[in-house]
């Protein structure tokens, strides 16, 4: 299966795969934020399309493309093909300056890099038929409220992966009681038995709880009292490839 990249430009933004550290993450310590698999997970399936240059964007408020200043740190005669303000009311659009084609059936989800934490503006999401649609889409970031945001270069502006959207409509949820499920609720009970035990030690100064810090059972796809595992379709580690040229 292939994702078709077709540039827009003669210099587009370089995409990379999804990258699993964040700043904020780091800040912790001991890194905790990274023992989520959830999060790192999350943070590397798909592709991050950065930034070529640092600029900032300053927003005042007002209903108009006029109200949003754009200004690179350095000049770029190619600022608008990147970055302008197109849709007013303190949107702020960015050109990925590719064309997607994905196979039949899939889509691609256009959003802000997940995790990655920007104050004062948010990443707004959508979904694209690039099965079929033969233009590129924007990128669109919108203020939280009046004020200044930087994009650093090398920061990721727009992360891209895919889903086979129509399959999702076949999708029907449905509520039943944790006891229609026998097998999951001793797995779940289990599993609960051993948070509860593991904290209660934590939290009165266990030296083994304490050298044994989290629990490892999600990560690495066990169930508690030897009551099953996860799937062979378990991971806890995601390697996208990086984009070639074809």
């Amino acid at each position: 299966m292939e994702l078709e990249c077709y540039p827009m430009s003669s210099r587009p933004p370089d995409m990379v795969p999804g990258r699993q550290s964040r700043n904020w993450m780091d800040a912790f310590v001991s890194r905790h934020p990274y023992r989520c698999l959830p999060l790192t997970m999350a943070n590397t399936t798909g592709w991050e399309i950065l930034c070529p240059f640092t600029f900032t964007a300053e927003w005042n408020g007002g209903p108009s493309q006029s109200d949003i200043t754009i200004t690179p740190e350095r000049p770029q005669p190619e600022l608008d093909h990147f970055v302008t303000s197109h849709f007013s009311r303190g949107v702020l659009t960015m050109h990925p300056q590719y064309l997607f084609r994905t196979p039949p059936g899939w889509g691609m989800i256009c959003s802000g890099s997940p995790n990655h934490v920007k104050d004062g503006i948010q990443a707004l999401v959508g979904l694209i038929e690039t099965d079929w649609l033969p233009f590129p889409f924007t990128m669109n970031w919108i203020f939280t409220r009046p004020g200044r945001i930087k994009f650093e270069r090398g920061e990721p502006f727009c992360f891209i992966n895919l889903v086979e959207h129509r399959k999702m409509e076949a999708v029907q949820p449905v509520i039943r009681t944790l006891e229609s499920n026998p097998v999951m609720k001793g797995q779940f009970e289990a599993w609960n038995r051993q948070r509860t035990d593991f904290n209660t030690r934590l939290a009165s100064g266990d030296p083994d709880a304490a050298k044994e810090a989290w629990q490892r059972f999600y990560f690495k796809g066990e169930i508690p009292e030897a009551l099953g595992s996860a799937p062979d379709t378990h991971a806890n580690k995601r390697r996208l490839k990086t984009p070639r040229v074809g």
